[in-house]
């Protein structure tokens, strides 16, 4: 009987020739990432050493990434001394992917790991943060822990009690149409499944819109696989994969590029046709509460946010600023755009991008996740509404649980900028 891509993965990484659903492994992880919730990962991973008289020390350096992106700048005392606490932790243990608040390597730790070339297909790679599912655009096995499993991770090298997923297989025909993007698919299919049709499991894409997808769409894609539940979202690496590594990510090793078995077993088989597809919204309050835009066209919105590490890459910025280059932001409406790294934020800079996107009223931010949680930067006002490319949309997540948040794609948050109402922008001239 044949296996699915993870199936295959895990079997290789523990070095067995097979694996089924249901097994329980320890395999070995290529890469553990931590933003500023390290802290706590930090107090765990203390406390397992205490009592031993063994120095507590991390089991490889060298596999250990922290981002400083959700409250940077620091937005109060507390957050400045858990950083430095971290910073102190770095060079005590001598951990070299360090991503601190600094305009040359800073960014949101989703685009800074691949940008990077720190994700490679089929890697076990482990994060404190629920959207490390991200990574699995490159073809690496990805998914959130808490701190005290990260701290075993850093002690131990190994992730414990890792159950085998089952594996729903999401075959997408067609292409993609005018005004329609990743974020329009992800939105559809977890409209679809509902938020929790693909609980443990993996969504494992396939078909020719995927296979012409440029790596940032697929990101888009693992990175809200878990808002449908999913444990991971995973693209099988292929040609585009390699080009990304290559050319953009500077990767010259050798990388181990498979994909799963063509009699794969999976739990369940989902297709989805693009060719009638248009711009999807999801309403308020959860991110499966999702419509076509027709249905909610017109609705007033008070601030757009733009960014995040869902649509925060060149290729948003890009589509944010065709539309608006020329154009003003109505004046009743908030603009805010958070490009995902300062790499980014530099290209976007040299091409032009941010200069039209300022110019036509809207404000530029530094990369973070601040406004996208409500933790900083950004926050709601009692009954405002905001349209947001981020990846939630629960009450409270943008800092006000009187405040509404609908989702939608670069290009519907940009039309919708000029207008000050949910605008389709296959509309915009």
């Amino acid at each position: 009987m044949g296996m699915t891509y993870v199936q295959k993965l895990l079997a290789r990484a523990c070095g067995r020739p097979a694996v089924a659903v249901g097994d329980v492994l320890e395999p070995p992880v290529n890469l553990a990432m931590s933003h500023e919730n390290g802290a706590l990962v930090i107090n765990q991973f203390n406390e397992i050493f205490q009592g031993t008289g063994r120095a507590p020390n991390v089991w490889d350096p060298s596999r250990i990434a922290i981002i400083f992106d959700h409250r940077v700048p620091a937005e109060s005392s507390k957050t400045a001394t858990n950083q430095k606490k971290i910073r102190d932790f770095i060079a005590k243990q001598g951990i070299t992917k360090f991503h601190d608040i600094r305009g040359d390597v800073g960014g949101i730790c989703h685009q800074i790991l691949p940008e990077n070339g720190y994700v490679r297909p089929g890697a076990v790679l482990v994060g404190t943060d629920s959207h490390t599912t991200t990574h699995g655009a490159l073809g690496a096995f990805a998914f959130g822990i808490g701190a005290t499993e990260m701290a075993s991770v850093w002690a131990l090298g190994n992730i414990l009690n890792v159950e085998v997923p089952g594996t729903i297989k999401v075959v997408v025909n067609g292409r993609f149409g005018p005004g329609v993007y990743a974020k329009d698919l992800i939105l559809h299919l977890i409209g679809k499944l509902t938020a929790e049709g693909a609980n443990y499991k993996v969504i494992e894409f396939h078909g020719e819109a995927i296979k012409h997808l440029s790596t940032s769409g697929r990101l888009v894609l693992c990175n809200m696989a878990v808002e449908a539940g999913a444990t991971a979202g995973i693209v099988p690496p292929d040609a585009e994969t390699e080009r990304y590594l290559r050319e953009e990510a500077g990767v010259k090793d050798a990388l181990d590029v498979f994909g799963p078995d063509a009699d794969a077993v999976y739990d369940r088989v989902v297709e989805v046709e693009l060719g009638a597809m248009g711009p999807q919204i999801a309403c308020p309050h959860t991110v499966d509460n999702v419509k076509p835009i027709a249905e909610v066209a017109g609705k007033r919105v008070h601030q757009i946010v733009v960014g995040s590490c869902t649509n925060g890459r060149l290729d948003d910025l890009e589509v944010a600023a065709k539309i608006l280059k020329g154009r003003h932001v109505s004046a009743d409406t908030r603009m805010l755009v958070f490009p995902a790294s300062w790499r980014i934020y530099s290209e976007a800079l040299r091409l032009g991008y941010l200069a039209d996107i300022v110019s036509a009223g809207a404000v530029v931010c530094n990369p973070g996740c601040g406004p996208c949680l409500g933790v900083h930067q950004g926050a709601l006002a009692d009954g405002e509404t905001a349209l947001a490319t981020t990846n939630r949309n629960f009450k409270g997540r943008m800092g006000n649980p009187s405040a509404e948040v609908y989702l939608c794609s670069t290009a519907v948050a940009a039309a919708s900028a000029l207008t000050g109402v949910i605008s389709d922008p296959r509309g915009v001239n």
